[in-house]
């Protein structure tokens, strides 16, 4: 029974809270930075490296975003040159292992994409 005074909770309720929690991670660099930290923390550079094609505006605000929402901490060690560190919460790490699946799903099935265009692409042109 809902009150009348809690936020819906189905994600396809455009007013529903889950459904900003849904749209917060389903975006292309969280669903990579995300997995990328599953096995610890990393350095900024780091995960530049780690993540093809990201920038580091785009990195910054994407982890921003997901510290402010609770899914990553940031760590500033304060030492001279700067080291920041970024982990998974516990709120973040079952994440991690949602999007490792669904980044598997990627690996396995890209070609099938690829695939399904070229088919589309064939039969609808004109």
């Amino acid at each position: 029974m809902k009150t009348a005074d809690a936020p819906p909770v189905d994600v396809f309720d455009a007013t529903s809270a889950s459904r900003a929690a849904l749209e917060l991670v389903a975006n292309k660099w969280a669903l990579l930075i995300v997995p990328a930290l599953r096995d610890g923390p990393l350095r900024n550079n780091e995960l530049l490296r780690r993540i093809g094609g990201i920038s580091q505006k785009m990195l910054t605000q994407t982890l921003r975003d997901l510290e402010r929402n609770g899914l990553v901490l940031r760590t500033d060690r304060r030492s001279v040159p700067p080291h920041v560190e970024y982990a998974l919460s516990d709120v973040g790490r079952p994440l991690s292992e949602a999007f490792v699946a669904v980044g598997c799903w990627a690996e396995a099935h890209h070609r099938d994409l690829a695939d399904a265009r070229k088919a589309f692409d064939a039969r609808n042109r004109g």
